[in-house]
C-alpha cells in the first residue's frame, strides 16, 4: 500500500506527539531514542519543518523520492526542512536502535550555522545515499550526540547554545570527511556511475528527439542515473574535480568539435543540433571553454 498525501510535521513537539514520546525538553532541539518511538505498521509519508540527522538500525523500509533503503545496518542520513520521507514499516519488528537529532531552523538564528549549514550538501542527498559508518566512526557520532544531550539536559546557561552549536558543527564536519571517505572506498561503484553518465550523455546528444527538448539539465541526468542531483555533484567533484554541469558542457563541446571538424554543417545547424535555442549562446559557451570561436576552430583544420 502506498502512503497517502504527506503529513506535515512543522515542529519538534508535533514529532514527539506523533510518535507518543514525552514532550521535548527544548522546543527547538531534541534527541530521540529510536527504540522508544512508536512506529506505525502502516505506510507513512511525512514532510518535516526542521533538520533531522539520524543514525538508525532496524527493519523499517524508508523511501526518498522513488528510491528505497533498508536500514538493516547502522547508517547516518540527513534531511533538511520541507523534504518528504516515506516510511513503510515491517509488520514484524526486530530490535531497533539508534537516535534522531532534530533541530528547528530557529535554533540556528544568530549563530555560525545560520548560513553555513546550507554548505553541507548531504542534506540534499537521498536516503539511499546515506552515510555508511565504520564502528569507529559510529562511536565518534555517538559521543557528539551524548555531549549535546548532556548539555541541553543540564541547566541552560549563557554558554549552552554555543556549546551545542559547536558540537553540531563538529558532527557535520565529520560527516563531510566520512562522505569523502565513502566516495573513495566505494570507488568501483562510483566509477561505474561515471561510465553510465558518459553513456547517457553520448546517447542524449546522438538522439535528435531528445536534443529537440533542449540541453540536458542536471536534474534530468541525476534522475536518469537514479541518484539525487546533490549526491551526483558531490561524487563527480570528488572523482573528477568537476560538477555535473561541467560534465554536460564538456560532452557538448566534444560533440561540437567533432561536428565542426568532420562535417560541413553551419555553426547554426550544429548549435540547434546540440539543443541550443540560440546560436549566440552556443558560440559564447564554445569560446569560453576553448578560447576560440566555433568558426576559428573549424578554420584551424583547413
Amino acid at each position: 500500500m502506498t502512503p497517502s498525501k504527506p503529513h506535515l510535521v512543522r515542529t519538534i513537539s508535533e514529532f514527539h506527539q506523533l510518535h507518543e514520546l514525552p514532550s521535548p525538553e527544548h522546543p527547538l532541539i531534541s534527541i530521540v531514542d529510536y527504540a522508544q518511538m512508536q512506529v506505525s505498521e502502516d505506510p507513512v509519508a511525512v514532510t518535516f519543518g526542521y533538520y533531522s540527522i539520524a543514525l538508525k538500525r532496524g527493519v523499517s523500509k524508508l523511501f526518498y523520492g522513488q528510491q528505497e533503503y533498508d536500514f538493516d545496518e547502522g547508517v547516518l542520513y540527513f534531511m533538511a526542512p520541507n523534504q518528504t520521507l516515506r516510511r513503510q514499516a515491517s509488520p514484524i519488528e526486530t530490535e531497533r536502535s539508534g537516535w534522531l537529532l532534530l533541530i528547528h531552523p530557529d535554533f540556528f538564528w544568530n549563530t555560525s550555522l545560520a548560513k553555513s549549514i546550507r554548505q553541507y550538501e548531504f542534506f540534499d542527498y537521498a536516503i539511499h545515499e546515506a552515510l555508511f559508518l565504520s564502528e569507529k566512526e559510529e562511536t565518534i557520532f555517538n559521543g557528539l550526540i551524548e555531549n549535546i544531550r548532556q548539555e541541553y539536559h543540564s541547566n541552560i546557561d549563557a554558554f549552552s547554545k554555543s556549546i551545542i552549536i559547536s558540537s553540531i558543527e563538529t558532527l557535520l564536519n565529520y560527516a563531510n570527511r566520512f562522505y569523502h571517505r565513502q566516495f573513495i572506498t566505494r570507488e568501483k561503484a562510483n566509477h561505474q556511475l561515471l561510465e553510465r553518465l558518459e553513456t547517457l550523455l553520448n546517447a542524449y546528444f546522438e538522439n535528435p528527439e531528445q536534443v529537440a527538448n533542449g540541453l540536458p539539465t542536471v536534474q534530468y541526468v541525476a534522475d536518469q542515473l537514479h541518484v539525487s542531483s546533490g549526491y551526483l555533484g558531490s561524487l563527480l567533484r570528488n572523482l573528477t574535480g568537476q560538477n555535473t554541469q561541467q560534465h554536460i558542457h564538456d560532452k557538448l563541446i566534444a560533440k561540437a568539435k567533432e561536428k565542426l571538424s568532420t562535417t560541413s554543417l553551419s555553426v547554426s545547424e550544429i548549435a540547434y543540433g546540440l539543443g541550443f535555442e540560440y546560436t549566440q549562446s552556443f558560440s559564447k559557451l564554445f569560446k569560453a571553454k576553448t578560447q576560440v570561436s566555433p568558426v576559428a576552430f573549424r578554420q584551424s583544420f583547413h
